[in-house]
């Protein structure tokens, strides 16, 4: 199970600081989870307030 954050993000940056393995970067519009460092622990999807980040 991947997750991905979706253009619903509004670039709030709460889920960056809350990765415990630092897989969440800013990107152009949104932030990005790189999918090499993510462990899918899910802690992004908990800490997004708008409910951008969904299971891929």
């Amino acid at each position: 199970m991947a997750f991905k954050i979706t253009d619903d993000c509004d670039a709030c940056g709460i889920c960056e600081m809350d990765c415990p393995m630092g897989a969440i970067e800013e990107g152009d519009d949104i932030y990005v989870i790189n999918q090499d460092e993510c462990d899918e622990c899910g802690t992004c999807v908990h800490s997004c307030p708008n409910g951008a980040i969904i299971e891929e």
